[in-house]
């Protein structure tokens, strides 16, 4: 399931000038740039074919005005400029360094003995080796998590776990008893007890999950990484960490698996091969669920949920809350004193978002008295205006060119597939990742939070009619 792969982590360009064998000096800017990939280009103008986050790399055969030529470069995001010495400059221009220092982009001398492919596969490589790092570290974690699990206090070893993995604090909220909308910390762990402020902040994103309407919600506050992911039951887990890298928000993910199945009761049948999947590696939609077509299911009305789930032909029930909700990779049919919402057909790594349309479904279910109703593509359609809808599509994607809007439509189409997007789009994998990554960081947005992906997928479907 690629969607639950962290993305790959960029490259400081103080390695760059750590790597003897290509002899880079920084002449002018700031060291501590992130390089997202490499472009190299003598056009005077290449800001329009610039993602963002490149290492730009360049002989100055187009170069004129350096002022405008280094200001149009970092209004396209670049994060650094290599400037080879010969065949065209002797040396580097001084008015360039005196630009670059002006606007604040990092400006690398590349030697003679240097070529332009050789900085370009020292990124390449370091990129991978920082995916390969980032990939053992998140697979380490995991195992190290189903272990825990596995002790004498399973739940407060998870946390533990997950709050040293993370290096902050962990900790599993519920409904406050008499409270209408209060909430009460059951087990925490890790150093920093959150202040009043973060407290706050967290409680808030525990609201936004809880009900089942987001499966994960993220913020940040003074500098401290939240987040917050749905358990089951109405139990969250809240996390406030000082930092957030690519791979946590799978380790977190694998995390609230684990103490979903921990706190439903003793793991029996299904729930507990979902169990053991975990503790011999699996993903966390791939522990919960084959590999489908799953429906999720929102039901009410009924006084039994285990006789609902027996005609469902399913033991993954979720009784507690509003509505009893149910997995099923049969297609569900009404079934007498209950009434249901269905989602759509899906595969494990969108069962979130199949979560969100079963609870719509069972909402027209009941406003129209029916005993089924199913999710349809043009129901979301439907219940907004279209001039509405285009305008927030306009305003969403703004910050988006038209070659990350392309990208990112077919990296959700294909589900997060890097391979069979590449392929869609007659690119290299590596510039899918670049493009994916670079829009993630001008939208602000967490990509692997279904229902972020859900409302980019509305916009992008509703700003390719405009």
């Amino acid at each position: 399931m690629e969607a639950s792969s962290p993305p790959t982590p960029p490259v400081a360009l103080a390695a760059l000038l750590a790597d003897r064998e290509l002899g880079l000096h920084r002449l002018a800017g700031p060291a501590e740039a992130e390089v997202h990939g490499v472009h190299a280009s003598e056009m005077a103008d290449p800001s329009p074919y610039l993602l963002g986050g490149e290492l730009l790399l360049t002989a100055g055969a187009g170069l004129t005005d350096a002022g405008e030529y280094v200001s149009r470069l970092v209004r396209a995001g670049v994060a650094g400029l290599g400037f080879g010495v010969t065949p065209v400059h002797e040396t580097v221009p001084p008015g360039l360094a005196e630009a670059c220092d002006r606007y604040g982009l990092p400006l690398l001398e590349v030697p003679p003995q240097t070529p332009f492919t050789a900085v370009a596969r020292t990124v390449w490589r370091l990129m991978a080796q920082a995916r390969t790092r980032e990939l053992r570290r998140v697979a380490e974690a995991q195992q190290s998590l189903a272990a825990a699990a596995a002790r004498p206090d399973p739940v407060g070893a998870v946390l533990s776990r997950l709050a040293a993995s993370l290096a902050g604090w962990a900790g599993l909220l519920e409904p406050a008893a008499g409270a209408a909308s209060g909430l009460r910390v059951l087990r925490a762990a890790g150093g920093g007890e959150p202040g009043p402020e973060v407290r706050t902040a967290l409680e808030a994103l525990a609201h936004r999950v809880a009900p089942g309407a987001a499966a994960t919600a993220t913020d940040t506050l003074a500098g401290t990484q939240l987040a917050a992911h749905a358990v089951g039951g109405g139990q969250v887990l809240a996390l406030a960490t000082p930092a957030r890298v690519p791979g946590d928000h799978t380790i977190a993910s694998v995390a609230a698996v684990l103490l979903g199945l921990l706190t439903a009761g003793r793991p029996a049948g299904t729930e507990a091969a979902a169990l053991a999947r975990l503790l011999l590696g699996g993903s966390p939609g791939e522990a919960l669920a084959g590999p489908g077509p799953w429906y999720a299911v929102h039901a009410r009305g009924g006084a039994d949920p285990q006789a609902l789930a027996a005609a469902l032909g399913t033991v993954l029930l979720d009784p507690a809350g509003p509505a009893v909700r149910l997995l099923t990779d049969r297609e569900p049919a009404a079934q007498p004193g209950w009434r249901l919402g269905v989602s759509a057909p899906a595969a494990p790594d969108t069962l979130a978002t199949a979560d969100t349309q079963a609870r719509r479904a069972l909402e027209r279910a009941e406003a129209a008295r029916t005993p089924l109703v199913r999710h349809t593509g043009a129901g979301l359609g439907a219940l907004v205006d279209p001039a509405e809808a285009r305008a927030h599509a306009e305003a969403l994607l703004a910050p988006l060119s038209p070659a990350h809007r392309e990208t990112l439509r077919a990296w959700l189409a294909h589900h997060g597939s890097w391979d069979r997007t590449a392929a869609a789009l007659g690119v290299h994998r590596n510039t899918v990742r670049q493009r994916i990554a670079r829009a993630a960081a001008l939208l602000h947005s967490d990509l692997d939070d279904p229902d972020t992906r859900m409302e980019l997928w509305f916009a992008l479907t509703r700003d390719s009619e405009v």
